[in-house]
């Protein structure tokens, strides 16, 4: 009776395997090809464009006291450059304001740039997720002058602030806690300033003997080596164009 039952599942099968329509499968077209110069930049749009240089116009009108300069990078990137004394009136303005609503703080950062009088820059990139927009104010400072905390403003500053004192030395007034994040107790230094060598100057290693971390004065065990290599990503800078500044526009 088993294969009785075998037998009549198998005709079935083959019955209605000849007897269903074929059906072509249809396969999306795909671009076997690209006729763009360089896929991986991201491509402009020129609404975009008019519409980040009007927003960056009517921000300048609004402080021109702390904003000095406004300009639109890598194709549709607004970028405001301000005085120092400006962080908490503009950063103020960007997330009250109605036509901006820069309400999320995704990322704040430090450079350095030791030629500069000023050689530190630090940067806040807001996101508006009431316009889906996002923007990036500059600022600078040197080794003594201290920049004001965003604590207050956005609660999000306040590791990123701590970041950036810990690598750079960027001193943040009015911050609630201001102390290293990323390096140990009582480390001496900023790794990420431009003058602070890469193998630093001290290591820390177990001790079998005190049976602890111990830290002592670094001591390479070959001679230094310097490998000139230049990295996929150094070359991205070249395909990007030149900042566009925006001018006010100034009334008659």
């Amino acid at each position: 009776m088993a294969a009785a039952l075998r037998r009549s599942i198998f005709t079935l099968a083959s019955y209605a395997a000849k007897t269903a329509p074929r059906i072509t499968p249809r396969v999306a077209s795909a671009r076997l090809c690209s006729t763009e110069t360089y896929p991986t930049v991201r491509p402009q749009n020129a609404v975009e464009r008019v519409t980040l240089s009007e927003f960056g116009q009517y921000v300048a009108e609004c402080l021109p006291k702390y904003v000095q300069k406004v300009q639109i990078t890598a194709g549709n990137e607004l970028e405001i450059l301000i005085a120092p004394e400006g962080v908490i009136p503009v950063t103020t303005f960007l997330k009250d304001h109605t036509n901006a609503q820069y309400t999320n703080l995704a990322d704040l950062c430090g450079v350095d740039f030791p030629t500069r009088v000023y050689r530190f820059e630090v940067v806040y990139n807001y996101l508006s997720i009431r316009y889906n927009s996002r923007i990036r104010v500059r600022t600078y400072t040197d080794e003594l002058t201290p920049v004001e905390s965003i604590n207050d403003i956005h609660a999000a500053a306040n590791w990123y602030e701590r970041e950036v004192w810990d690598m750079y030395g960027v001193f943040f007034a009015n911050h609630p806690d201001l102390r290293r994040i990323l390096t140990d107790y009582g480390f001496e230094g900023h790794p990420q300033r431009k003058d602070f060598p890469l193998s630093g100057y001290v290591e820390c290693r177990y001790d079998d003997e005190t049976k602890r971390v111990v830290v002592e004065p670094l001591e390479l065990a070959q001679e230094f080596r310097k490998f000139d290599l230049s990295a996929p990503w150094e070359q991205f800078t070249n395909f990007r164009e030149a900042a566009e500044e925006i001018v006010p526009k100034k009334e008659e």
